[in-house]
């Protein structure tokens, strides 16, 4: 038996694999904190808490069973969100709060790093091609106020004790799995979306198709010179997903009701491990929806240009990944929800009320301004088209509408422009939203696409456990169709997608529109 860590934003979940699939499984929530200037801030004192609290609700949910159950996991691995650190000392002590994936504190410093930039590898700005440009040529990812540089710049002048007095800049996962095994490491996964590291070398690794099924990707690119200054000392060793990366420490085993030395594997980012697990493939590219969306298209090699919408990330087992991170997701609808003092599940069910269009409101959801397809720092949410007659519902509607055009610029972005890729043939579901009926309807309607969910809708925690087996040699290696099967495919309504496509260019002109107010 395995079992997984998925550390996300939040909520820790811990999930019990056998070879037939889920065994049990349990959870615990993060808090997150918002505060002004756009910070996105976590407590790192909490995560072990929440590994812990998650590991007890998994053994509770076994009842007689948890001793003889836990007793026979024999590896775990994680699952791990990205783009998240804190500052470490060099007792393991975090150094202040973490600095959360959705912070976008840091667009000035990304600015200022962009223009420092300016002019190498000939870009001077002519024809778009700028210092920010240069920079995602070289690393894959948007140089932009979420980015890992430009925060790790903020850091570097407005709280530089922070800095000087850390030994390592560490991941949520990076801190965990330092505890269970007391050694310092991360996986090529989190490091290549961090922004710091060259894409460089061949098409990494992969000896079966669109790099699901390859071993070793044979390493990381160097540091971008000049990115950001004193970094690489505290950036700990990055290695292969499939690493073991030590044994479980006696300390940390009887906390989580484990045995001592079973091998512990770095695992992979969340994104990495959803491809696995939800069997993602170039022709079936992934959709996931949790605290944000995600669109992820695995590819064996790289083509240039890399499609705007899109940034480059390793993948877990082999390959690359184009990615295209959107603004929100769940956390829009957490954010409705809160503003009508609404239960979550009763506003979504209210979005049924409404109709395919929701009745003309078009919200353009950049609250913290616009990630993929349009990489907009100084853009701002907006609801279009809003009347007296419309209501919460409309509202709720129109939020998840709102994803779903974006997903659908990101696929286009794709499989429409200058890579010449194959259209898709359906779309494969990851995250929380994999078992909502109205996301799965809108998405399949607004794409025209087939959308297919597998059954225990953990699809992170399934790539982490089959990146696991994979790291032990387990034999027989485990297969995604019995470990986690297909449950349901959700076919586009003709009618729906018809409507959906008049809809379309109004859509369009109020995020144009919308998109230019910021500047």
């Amino acid at each position: 038996m395995i079992l997984t860590v998925d550390l996300g934003t939040s909520v820790t979940k811990v999930t019990v694999w056998g070879e037939d699939g889920r065994i049990a499984g349990g959870r615990s929530s993060l808090v997150s904190n918002y505060t002004v200037d756009n910070r996105a801030e976590q407590d790192p004192a909490s995560w072990w808490p929440s590994v812990v609290a998650a590991c007890d609700a998994a053994r509770s949910s076994l009842g007689a069973d948890a001793a003889r159950v836990f007793g026979a996991i024999g590896a775990l691995g994680f699952a791990a969100a990205r783009q998240t650190f804190v500052p470490v000392a060099a007792d393991a002590t975090p150094l202040g709060p973490a600095l959360l994936w959705s912070d976008r504190r840091a667009g000035a410093e990304a600015v200022f790093l962009s223009a420092s930039f300016d002019g190498a590898d000939g870009a001077d700005g002519a024809d778009g091609v700028d210092g920010a440009g240069t920079v995602r040529r070289r690393t894959g990812v948007v140089l932009d106020a979420g980015s890992v540089a430009a925060k790790v710049a903020w850091l570097e002048r407005h709280e530089p004790e922070r800095i000087k007095a850390a030994r390592w800049l560490l991941a949520p996962r990076d801190l965990v799995a330092w505890r269970l095994t007391g050694e310092v490491a991360t996986d090529h996964t989190l490091a290549s979306a961090s922004g710091l590291f060259e894409i460089s070398g061949p098409s990494i690794g992969g000896d079966g198709a669109d790099g699901v099924d390859g071993g070793d990707d044979g390493g990381l690119g160097a540091l971008v010179p000049g990115l950001v200054d004193d970094v690489a000392d505290r950036l700990p060793e990055s290695r292969p997903s499939n690493t073991v990366i030590g044994g479980l420490l006696g300390g940390p085993a009887a906390e989580l009701g484990l045995a001592v030395g079973i091998p512990v594997v770095i695992g992979a980012g969340d994104r990495a491990c959803e491809v696995l697990g939800t069997g993602s493939s170039a022709t079936w590219p992934m959709v996931s929806w949790g605290t944000t969306a995600n669109v992820s298209v695995p590819v064996r090699s790289l083509s240039a240009p890399t499609p705007r919408a899109m940034i480059v990330t390793r993948g877990a087992l082999g390959g690359w990944l184009l990615e295209g991170g959107l603004s929100a997701a769940g956390s829009l609808v957490d954010w409705l929800a809160g503003l009508a003092g609404l239960d979550v599940d009763v506003l979504v069910q209210r979005a049924r009320s409404s109709p395919p269009g929701s009745r003309g409101v078009i919200v353009l959801p950049w609250l913290g301004g616009a990630r993929a397809p349009w990489w907009r720092d100084t853009a701002r949410g907006a609801v279009v088209g809003l009347s007296f007659d419309h209501d919460v519902g409309d509202m709720a509607r129109a939020v998840i509408e709102s994803v779903a055009w974006d997903v659908n610029r990101c696929l286009e972005s794709v499989f429409d422009g200058p890579s010449g890729a194959t259209a898709p043939d359906g779309l494969v579901l990851g995250g929380g939203g994999a078992g909502s009926a109205p996301w799965t309807e809108i998405l399949s309607a607004v794409t025209g696409l087939p959308a297919r969910r597998r059954h225990s809708g953990e699809a992170a925690s399934a790539g982490a456990a089959m990146i696991v087996a994979r790291a032990i040699g387990a034999q027989p290696a485990l297969d995604l169709d019995r470990l986690d099967p297909v449950e349901a495919e959700v076919s586009p309504d003709p009618s729906l997608v018809a409507l959906y496509a008049t809809l379309r260019p109004g859509v369009d002109a109020a995020a144009d529109a919308v998109i230019e107010l910021g500047g």
